[in-house]
């Protein structure tokens, strides 16, 4: 077997997640390919380069070795295809590239920028890894990223970027079956969930390790079930689980959203772009590359998330209760 690209981008992947499931999320593909895949990469070097442990995967010396010279190797080739794919769209009229985690804002924050920048190409890439975001923001291949940054697990934050802080300290609140005992109150002691199991998804950079460190410090030890948050929906409604959840969340006919005493679970809410000189060439259809353009994005942005937090009921009552400036719109 030789090795292509997308070995090493596997690879990669792997030694910055710690994690085959993790990196198979961010690479679009099943934890038992990957794992095939990590198999015939390792027979065909003759040697592990991943050592798996309980918490997850680490190098080998060979493997740091193998990553020392892969990763210029890929961060060559994203720069490759992203900078063909910004010549051939130089002609091709304006465009905007967004990435994001998921959030309630993206439908108005989409619908302030078409009407904003009419004739403007605005495509959207999800994904539940800020980190990947930001690596492809840092390689041109997107030009914007909306992310979310756990408290106490701060992101790796590739150089070249800027950041515009949306909001410092959102807080998380926990979503859980309508008739669970916890729902009557309007705001709830993390004791009082002492005995549910704690759904997650290990994908989300930081998620699990903030979660850990606040229960921990609460000196709770519950059980942990990981997933998507699909399938957490679907047990959080049956009461088999609860959850963290944006205190923006939507309500839902079998599960509640309340807000936790204290706050102690919470986000920062970032917008990153490329910062001019970094290296990447901003095209004639780069609309990032006009400043006043880029300020309009990012307050487009605040619009669009203040609409989405006062209409969340637990969350405006949250938002008056902390006399937030988000409950007043700036002047015009």
């Amino acid at each position: 077997m030789e090795l292509e690209v997308r070995h090493l981008r596997a690879l990669c992947a792997i030694a910055d997640t710690g994690s085959l499931h993790k990196a198979a999320r961010q690479l679009g593909m099943s934890q038992p390919s990957l794992t095939t895949q990590l198999r015939r990469i390792e027979n065909a070097l003759g040697a592990e380069l991943f050592a798996r442990e309980r918490t997850g995967c680490r190098p080998t010396p060979l493997g740091r070795s193998v990553l020392s010279r892969a990763r210029p190797l890929v961060s060559g080739m994203a720069t490759l295809v992203a900078e063909a794919r910004a010549a051939a769209d130089r002609g091709a009229g304006p465009r905007l590239r967004v990435g994001s985690t998921a959030s309630r804002a993206l439908a108005g924050w989409l619908r302030r920028l078409r009407h904003r920048l009419p004739g403007t190409d605005i495509s959207l890439h999800m994904d539940v890894s800020p980190s990947a975001l930001l690596r492809m923001v840092a390689a041109g291949q997107l030009d914007v990223a909306f992310v979310h940054e756990v408290e106490g697990c701060p992101l790796a934050v590739p150089d070249g970027l800027t950041r515009r802080v949306l909001v410092e300290r959102e807080p998380q609140f926990v979503s859980m079956a309508r008739d669970h005992p916890a729902a009557a109150s309007q705001v709830v002691e993390l004791a009082d969930l002492a005995g549910d199991r704690w759904m997650v998804d290990p994908a989300v950079d930081g998620e699990w390790d903030g979660l850990r460190r606040v229960l921990g410090a609460a000196g709770l030890n519950p059980r942990v079930v990981h997933g998507d948050y699909l399938t957490a929906a679907q047990l959080i409604a049956v009461g088999e689980a609860v959850a963290p959840c944006q205190p923006t969340s939507g309500p839902r006919d079998d599960m509640v959203i309340r807000p936790l005493r204290d706050d102690p679970l919470a986000v920062r809410l970032l917008l990153f772009s490329r910062s001019t000189g970094s290296g990447h060439a901003i095209g004639d259809g780069d609309v990032l590359g006009q400043p006043a353009v880029a300020a309009q994005v990012f307050a487009d942005l605040e619009a669009a998330y203040r609409e989405a937090a006062l209409r969340a009921v637990d969350y405006r009552r949250w938002l008056t209760r902390h006399k937030s400036p988000l409950l007043h719109a700036p002047a015009a």
